[in-house]
């Protein structure tokens, strides 16, 4: 049964027209996780938090999340990301523990030409409370990337992890938290204050660890989601409200636990160019370590009552891959049961993976490659084998129309051949390679040249 599930986890999505690739994960240079996505000035950006390797003066943290820093990065097309550095670091904000690496789950939002962003961290100095532990700070910004200016103290009356902010349709600005409980209270017109005492929001879950809330609004429903550990791990569920105080009510779960047990997961959803997104992560790259994540994009879709359609993870992502790029078909759509995904170099997971088939007739599938209007000459492929063998190139399912037989040299390097096309394409298209020889073949990737 588990097999069955992450065979469902790994199957990929369907397009949507008039994005580029958004190949999951996104973020692929580095450990990232919480993603808050953004929508300014008609880009992208998320705000993630940002999983390390444990330093040497941090052995306590050998096996827990550790996290010192936060970047941001922004796109146009939801797969040329731009990281714009550094923007905080525990380093840098008076008030934080600059040895607690516990830079967690940020938001940022915009407002009369400002940028907001909001941080967690472990306090040096008691709180209001009398508490050191976790406390909630604002740093501003001029522009989306930064450079951002912490302000001096935390917010004063939360203490708590996981800020989300919410403007208003009215223009009353609202912020949550987690610490146990999922809290909301009032801003301040200066977005550094509160303006209500805190609210525990009622009627979620009792049982399990609930945190990450993230809120947002559409067609006047108010919707507040979270991770939830309702068994073992976390799954993303939603209520929802007419008012972003609440009261909220229970509706949903917008993803399943992770089937390959990472235990934890966090979203943010925006719509972007007429398409909802779910932003989230996975621990991808770190699978025997699920303290290392990566962001991952999914297409999100609502039912006519406002509810939510449960997303199903892909590895494919969401929108057009260009056919001149280099096509990573091991972020596939479909596959044999035989066809196995594997690191193309395990002590540098970073590198990305490769695609084994190993028997004749196995096979892999990659939807929505746009050709465009025109010509193309040459198929490329760097692939692998120990012994001679072939693989063949078709346009859509098993059966579709044959575009390139590739006939793979023995070796036991990786090579680089050039195939002609044997059939024009244009348009948008699936892909399905299969190995047609009787030895087994790798694949790193594929890409098409006019």
């Amino acid at each position: 049964m588990k097999r069955k599930r992450i065979v469902a986890f790994l199957m990929a999505s369907l397009f949507v027209a008039g994005t580029a690739t958004a190949q999951n994960p996104v973020i692929r240079d580095q450990f990232s996780a919480d993603p808050t996505a953004r929508v300014f000035n008609g880009k992208v950006y998320v705000f993630p938090s940002h999983d390390i390797p444990t330093p040497p003066e941090k052995p306590g943290r050998k096996d827990w999340f550790c996290m010192e820093d936060y970047h941001v990065f922004s796109s146009e097309n939801l797969t040329e990301w731009t990281d714009h550095g550094m923007i905080v670091s525990q380093n840098k904000v008076p008030w934080v523990d600059s040895t607690s690496y516990s830079m967690w789950a940020p938001d940022c939002i915009g407002r009369n030409g400002k940028f907001y962003f909001y941080f967690p961290a472990n306090t040096n100095v008691a709180g209001p409370n009398g508490r050191k532990g976790f406390g909630i700070g604002v740093a501003v910004a001029d522009s989306p990337e930064g450079p951002y200016i912490p302000q001096p103290k935390q917010i004063e009356g939360i203490h708590g992890i996981d800020p989300n902010v919410l403007i208003d349709k009215d223009g009353q600005v609202y912020i949550y938290w987690s610490m146990g409980n999922i809290y909301v209270a009032k801003l301040k017109d200066n977005m550094l204050e509160l303006d209500s005492e805190p609210l525990v929001i009622d009627n979620l879950p009792a049982k399990g660890l609930k945190e990450g809330p993230f809120t947002f609004e559409r067609n006047g429903i108010y919707y507040l989601t979270f991770p939830h550990v309702e068994n073992n791990t976390e799954r993303l569920e939603y209520a929802i409200g007419n008012n972003p105080m609440g009261p909220f009510k229970m509706t949903g779960v917008i993803m399943d636990e992770s089937p390959t047990d990472c235990w934890t997961n966090h979203q943010s959803i925006i719509e972007y160019n007429n398409q909802w997104y779910l932003f989230y992560h996975h621990n991808d790259y770190s699978p025997n370590f699920d303290k290392n994540r990566s962001v991952r994009i999914d297409s999100l879709f609502f039912n006519a009552d406002g509810t939510i359609q449960k997303v199903m993870p892909t590895l494919r992502g969401v929108g057009l891959t260009k056919a001149t790029e280099q096509i990573q078909i091991d972020r596939y759509s479909a596959k044999s049961e035989g066809t196995e995904i594997a690191f193309l170099d395990s002590a540098n997971t970073f590198a990305g993976w490769k695609t084994i088939l190993p028997e004749k007739g196995d096979w892999i599938q990659y939807n929505a490659v746009d050709f465009g209007s025109q010509k193309y000459k040459l198929l490329k492929i760097r692939v692998q084998s120990m012994a001679e063998t072939q693989l063949l190139v078709r346009l859509g399912e098993q059966n579709g129309e044959v575009i390139a037989k590739i006939d793979v040299p023995a070796g036991a390097d990786w090579t680089k051949i050039d195939s002609p096309l044997v059939s024009q394409i244009s348009g948008i298209n699936k892909l399905f390679v299969s190995l047609n020889g009787n030895n087994p073949a790798e694949i790193d990737w594929i890409q098409f040249e006019p």
